[in-house]
């Protein structure tokens, strides 16, 4: 097998906001079909497409009501298959994105489940009785606000919901559930995908005891934004069971050959820890990430910590690297503190050991949109307005061309707007422009592929001085040294044991001193074994 996901480049599209062609303002399959070449001359190995199965949307196809279908406002299986036959024919994989840990309240599961304690799919959902006072067996909490339990008259239990009161969490200690979610996998496997993105993947069972979360002593006293973070999720997901049922899922994956399964994890502190054990050994995973690099923290002892903390725990694991994606503040505006960023985070995620994704709009350097309380759709910017405004700032349109209407994303009124900001970061008005950040992207893009030590090789770190990130990336004789300005000023270093300034840079070279630019970076190439870099 050619392990194609190994320092792959995956690039995230979020099918509502990528292309419309019918004129709905909501981006479909045919959209994307037309928009692949972008993605082929971006220089990316796979695309991976947020939910498109049939939903309610109210988060926004995250909430599943039927694992086999296409929904209507994205086309149709036909649709579906012209797109990956495309994708293929352009040399891109297509990873689609599973969201197994709930379904929709809508699923005809979820409706036979809540019918009767008797239904044959009566224990496909987790379902517990109230404490003796009425209140919820355990002290879980959900993501979006308030317990993890709601009651349901009918049944006349509490089910568990760690997302939306519509997201009923499936029980996957009963092996029908993981039979079912396999065959799913399968059907779209048969169709020809090359992998998943897997939603949430920590999460898919809970403790059968349900024993109460503890307070996480790291937040005692701190003023949190989400009641949910006060917990440490010992028992409400990140069970050890969770391995076994991954195991099935790569065996599945294994009998078709060259298909790739990438995790999601969502826990906190232990998330570079559960990454390294959920992709060691050649049976779980194999690749995942988590949100270590996804958010404020910017910092060149930062990058460091997570990329060594994973290979320590995990020699033969894969991560995946992301600094934006449909979740977070885009990382233009998150750390726009430190000045224009775009440039030293593409040169930088794209050195990295592991693979990467890049988010739409990323390889524009696009920032996060402001959006009135009014235009919001994201149920979690609701729930906790104004303190936090939701996901839905990241999501908004892909501008083609900022003078067109709406960024030639829709000829109808689009689902979130494209406001001037986001509108003078276009794809045209950056194609062939040297400098740009459309440019940079390709000319890394193309670099990470031409140098096997940039995909596949090892990592040494060297001893620097915060804000400058050093470390040598090398396969067999070959090897590129990597230094970064995680900073907003200019910074001298000397290197000693390098030459050949190589382009794309942010950095002037005289002699062994290397001027830094104000979030410069520098790619070099090692004349000898012990290179030093001294900052003064």
């Amino acid at each position: 097998m050619s392990e194609w996901w190994r320092g792959a480049v995956i690039y995230q599209i979020y099918p509502r906001s990528f292309q419309d062609t019918d004129g709905d303002g909501v981006g479909d399959l045919p959209g994307i079909t037309r928009r692949l070449d972008h993605v082929a001359r971006l220089g990316a190995d796979a695309v991976w497409l947020s939910p498109v199965f049939p939903s309610p949307m109210e988060d926004m196809g995250y909430d599943v009501s039927d694992y086999c279908g296409i929904d209507p406002i994205f086309g149709s299986l036909d649709d579906f298959d012209a797109m990956l036959e495309r994708a293929h024919g352009l040399g891109l994989k297509v990873m689609l994105d599973q969201v197994l840990s709930h379904s929709s309240s809508a699923h005809v599961w979820f409706r036979e489940s809540r019918s009767s304690r008797d239904d044959p799919k009566a224990d496909w959902y987790v379902w517990a009785n109230g404490l003796p006072d009425g209140t919820p067996p355990t002290n879980w909490l959900s993501l979006f606000g308030g317990p993890a339990w709601e009651w349901d008259t009918q049944r006349r239990q509490y089910y568990l919901h760690h997302f939306l009161r519509s997201q009923p969490d499936l029980n996957y200690h009963n092996p029908e559930v993981q039979d079912a979610m396999l065959d799913s996998m399968r059907f779209w496997l048969e169709r020809g995908v090359d992998g998943f993105r897997l939603d949430t993947a920590n999460f898919y069972f809970h403790d059968e005891k349900l024993r109460d979360d503890p307070a996480d002593p790291a937040l005692l006293g701190v003023d949190w934004a989400k009641p949910y973070d006060a917990q440490y999720h010992f028992f409400s997901k990140t069970r050890p069971e969770n391995i076994q049922f991954l195991e099935r899922m790569r065996a599945l994956m294994d009998e078709y050959g060259d298909r790739a399964l990438l995790g999601e994890i969502v826990e906190g502190k232990r998330s570079t820890s559960i990454m390294a054990d959920y992709t060691r050994g050649d049976g779980r995973l194999h690749m995942a990430y988590s949100f270590e690099m996804l958010g404020p923290a910017f910092s060149a002892a930062h990058i460091r910590s997570r990329v060594a903390g994973f290979f320590d725990e995990a020699p033969d694991g894969w991560p995946v690297w992301a600094f934006s994606n449909h979740d977070v503040t885009r990382h233009a505006s998150r750390w726009s503190h430190q000045g224009d960023v775009a440039r030293l985070a593409a040169t930088l995620l794209l050195t990295l050991p592991g693979s990467v994704c890049l988010y739409q709009g990323e390889e524009l350097g696009q920032t996060q949109t402001d959006l009135e309380f009014h235009e919001l759709t994201d149920p979690e910017g609701r729930q906790f307005w104004p303190v936090m405004k939701g996901r839905d700032g990241c999501r908004t349109p892909m501008v083609w061309d900022g003078s067109a209407s709406h960024g030639g994303f829709t000829e109808g009124e689009p689902w979130l707007p494209v406001k001037p900001p986001q509108a003078a970061r276009s794809v045209a008005s950056q194609e062939g422009e040297p400098g740009s950040v459309l440019e940079h992207y390709r000319a890394m893009l193309a670099l990470r592929r031409s140098r096997p030590e940039l995909r596949h090789g090892g990592i040494h770190f060297l001893e620097a001085p915060e804000p400058v990130l050093a470390f040598v990336r090398r396969k067999g004789e070959e090897a590129t040294l990597c230094i970064f300005n995680m900073s907003a000023e200019a910074r001298p270093v000397q290197v000693i044991g390098a030459v050949d300034l190589a382009e794309p840079a942010g950095a002037v070279l005289e002699g062994d001193e290397l001027h830094l630019e104000p979030n410069g970076f520098a790619l070099m190439r090692p004349t000898q074994r012990d290179v030093r870099v001294v900052a003064d």
